[in-house]
């Protein structure tokens, strides 16, 4: 099964949108952080609701390794990840929940 993941890149973050220490930069090219966008659906019941079966939830934030998935041809930020790729889905805390 697979997903379709939007890269998210903020100037403050690493690609992999790990806040990280200055000169740790150079660790920061195993990993890249992105947004799901589409899943896995489950063919359309009678009420036109499709179920996710990928496994992973809609919306999430995920890290995935850096090689993995497929490029879309029409956009450079898109990737087609297998879910076996993705490494972890992860939960933005905002400066005030951190403390």
């Amino acid at each position: 099964m697979r997903v379709l993941v939007r890269l998210i890149q903020d100037t403050e973050r690493t690609d992999a949108g790990l806040y990280l220490p200055q000169g740790a930069k150079e660790a920061q090219d195993d990993a890249l952080y992105g947004e799901v966008i589409e899943v896995a659906r489950d063919r359309p019941t009678s009420d036109d609701v499709a179920e996710n079966i990928s496994g992973v939830p809609h919306g999430s934030r995920v890290l995935f390794r850096k090689e993995a998935g497929v490029r879309v041809p029409w956009d450079d930020k898109l990737r087609l990840l297998d879910v076996k790729d993705v490494l972890a889905t992860v939960e933005e805390l905002t400066d005030e929940d951190a403390h």
